[in-house]
C-alpha cells in the first residue's frame, strides 16, 4: 500500500485528487493539507511514501516545503502536482529534491500512474515538462544545467517507466508480440497486456507504433 499525503490549497482540486487516488486499491491517503508548512509538519509526523505537492501554497510554497521535507527525510518521495509549466518552476522543483512533476491537466489514469511510478523509485515527468527538460539538457550538453547542479536522477527514463516496463518496451521496439513477450519474460499474457497498457499511458500514446517512435526518438531504448 502506497501511503500518500496531499498538499493542495484549493478545496476542489484537493478533493478531486483525493477521489482519483482514493479509488485505487494500491493507494492510501493518510492526510490532506492546505498549507505548505502544515504539509511539511504532517509529512515528517506521518512519514508517507509520497507527498503530492502543489507549488503555490500559503505559508511556504511547495518548492520550499519540498526542500524541508527532503532535508529531514530524503526517503519521502515528492511528486509536484501543479498547473505551472515554467522552466524556473520545473528546475527549482528538481533542485529542491522533487522526484516527479505532473500537471493538473493530466488524466486520472496518468495521475495514478505517476504516483505508483514514483513510489517504485522511478522518476516521472509530464510529457510537456519532459520537452522543456530535454531541450535544456540538449542545449547544455549534460544534466548540470540552468542554475548549477540539479540532482536529477531520472536518466533516460523521463516518463516514469518501471524497470519491467522498460524491458517490455524494449521488446516491443524489437517487434515482439504480446505472446512472445510473455514467453520471453516468463509472465502471463494478462500481465504483459497490463504492462503494455501502462507504457502507452505513460508515453501519452495510443498505439504500439507510436510507443516505438517515442522510445526511439527520446532514446529510451
Amino acid at each position: 500500500m502506497v501511503k500518500v499525503i496531499i498538499v493542495e490549497d484549493h478545496d476542489m482540486a484537493r478533493m478531486g485528487l483525493s477521489m482519483i487516488l482514493g479509488g485505487n486499491s494500491q493507494i492510501e491517503i493518510t492526510a490532506m493539507c492546505a498549507d505548505g508548512q502544515e504539509g511539511v509538519d504532517k509529512s515528517l509526523e506521518l512519514m508517507p511514501d509520497i507527498v503530492i505537492m502543489d507549488i503555490g501554497l500559503p505559508s511556504i510554497d511547495g518548492i520550499e516545503a519540498t526542500k524541508k521535507i527532503k532535508a529531514s527525510n530524503p526517503d519521502i518521495k515528492v511528486l509536484m502536482y501543479t498547473s505551472r509549466e515554467s522552466e524556473d518552476d520545473i528546475f527549482d522543483s528538481f533542485s529542491a529534491g522533487a522526484d516527479g512533476y505532473i500537471t493538473k491537466g493530466a488524466t486520472s489514469e496518468q495521475t495514478v500512474s505517476a504516483v505508483l511510478a514514483v513510489s517504485e523509485g522511478a522518476g516521472w515527468l509530464d510529457p510537456a515538462i519532459a520537452k522543456v527538460v530535454l531541450t535544456n539538457i540538449r542545449r547544455s550538453g549534460d544534466l548540470n544545467c540552468k542554475r548549477g547542479e540539479i540532482n536529477y536522477k531520472l536518466g533516460k527514463n523521463l516518463y516514469g517507466l518501471t524497470e519491467r516496463e522498460m524491458e517490455v518496451l524494449s521488446l516491443i521496439v524489437d517487434g515482439l508480440t504480446n505472446p512472445q513477450i510473455s514467453e520471453k519474460l516468463v509472465i502471463t499474457i494478462s500481465t504483459t497486456k497490463t504492462h503494455v497498457h501502462s507504457i502507452l499511458q505513460k508515453l501519452y500514446v495510443s498505439t504500439r507504433a507510436k510507443a516505438i517512435s517515442t522510445a526511439m526518438k527520446e532514446g529510451l531504448v
